[in-house]
């Protein structure tokens, strides 16, 4: 995990694009075609790329919160539809 906050100004375009540094493309793997996630925070926008390493690292994240029997439940529902 990264600790060290470091800052880089970059510009945005007139459509609101932004390029990121390539050092920090290289240290959070970001390769062409990347999704980011956006979102507002009291501190401004912030961009999470969407990665492998990212993907994998939710792994288990919902495990024990029901989440299976609410879908299950949900796709009962819509079949009695």
């Amino acid at each position: 995990m990264i600790t060290a906050s470091r800052t880089e100004i970059v510009l945005f375009t007139t459509k609101g694009q932004v390029v990121i540094p390539a050092r920090f493309r290289r240290e959070f793997q970001i390769e062409d075609g990347t999704k980011a996630s956006v979102t507002v925070t009291p501190e401004g926008i912030l961009l999470r790329p969407i990665t492998r390493a990212y993907i994998k690292s939710l792994r288990g994240s919902l495990k024990g919160r029901g989440v299976m029997k609410a879908m299950m439940a949900d796709r009962k529902k819509e079949r009695d539809l």
